[in-house]
């Protein structure tokens, strides 16, 4: 039984249970709770924020951390609805063209944020914040405060147009969701993040370039958090500074308690899909049974600290780097 027990199946296993629990109780509270229209919304919700937080769970796979999301997020949103309408404003025209343009400054922002951290030798953490304000000042710059409207049906089908009860965005969520888990588990990058995060001094002798595969991993969350943006946008149909905002709270606790280890090697993007949906289940839950929002925000402050509770002693730990 205490094979059973121990502290990697509870760290493997504890999140899911917790999903299940809280579907559970929330179905038991209200009724309403278990529906398709209120699982639609949470997917709705939740699908920009599992974009990010995948583009986060590479860098923390690593043993870094990336703190740049709100700042990318909003420079890609403006960037992208700004050339969006500067090329014909729907996407029968050339306008389709932004989107991949999105992807490439989101991808641009993360070599720059990735090349500063290891060229310069500056913990990750302090290099990616600061990008991340560089990149919402920069936002600010490129918009001068206002708010750009996408009212292109097609783009906006994003939303609008649903398949079995769920708008084409979840599904999109989806699909980047499997291309995320075919990086993490069927290339050799993603298998040298796992290297890089389970000791950098064995991945360096073993002839790994650990700096080259810090940097693509920072370009490679830049893209997540692009698609994060294009999602967001295409969710409430405009683009502006605070497009980015709270993703990094989101995100992070969403990897967090998921169950991927701040110290690198341990975890994934199924444990951050299941992150994810705790903390957005959680939200819709208390808003459904019509508790305020501080609760939510209590509940989840408890279960970072149990998640980090758990998986410190799996290795000595040697904190983000």
């Amino acid at each position: 039984m205490d094979g059973i027990l121990n502290r990697d199946t509870l760290l493997k296993w504890a999140p899911l249970i917790v999903l299940f629990v809280l579907i559970l109780f929330f179905s038991l509270m209200e009724p309403r709770f278990f529906s398709v229209r209120n699982f639609a919304r949470i997917a709705i919700a939740s699908a920009p924020a599992l974009m990010v937080a995948l583009g986060v769970t590479f860098i923390i796979i690593m043993g870094s951390i990336d703190l740049s999301m709100e700042g990318t997020v909003s420079v890609c949103a403006v960037v992208f609805a700004k050339l969006f309408l500067a090329m014909g404003a729907t996407m029968a025209s050339w306008a389709w063209l932004a989107l991949p343009m999105a992807l490439v400054v989101g991808a641009a922002i993360g070599f720059v944020n990735g090349y500063i951290h290891v060229k310069l030798k500056i913990p990750s953490f302090m290099a990616s914040l600061a990008i991340g304000f560089v990149g919402t000042g920069l936002a600010m710059v490129l918009t001068g405060g206002d708010r750009i409207r996408i009212e292109d049906e097609l783009f906006r089908g994003l939303l609008t147009t649903r398949w079995f009860g769920f708008p084409i965005m979840v599904y999109v969520a989806v699909a980047f969701l499997l291309i995320g888990w075919f990086i993490q588990s069927k290339t050799t990058l993603g298998r040298n993040f796992y290297a890089v995060g389970g000791g950098e001094e064995l991945a360096h002798g073993s002839g790994l370039n650990v700096n080259r595969v810090r940097i693509m991993g920072f370009m490679l969350a830049g893209m997540f958090f692009a698609v994060g943006a294009l999602l967001a946008v295409g969710r409430i149909g405009l683009a502006e500074t605070a497009t980015g905002n709270n993703f990094m709270f989101l995100s992070i606790t969403a990897v967090v308690v998921g169950g991927t280890a701040l110290w690198g090697g341990i975890g994934g993007v199924w444990n951050t899909l299941v992150g994810v949906l705790i903390v957005f289940v959680i939200g819709n839950g208390m808003v459904v049974i019509g508790l305020p929002g501080y609760f939510q925000d209590g509940v989840l402050g408890i279960l970072v600290i149990l998640a980090v509770i758990l998986s410190t002693d799996r290795r000595a730990v040697s904190f983000v780097k």
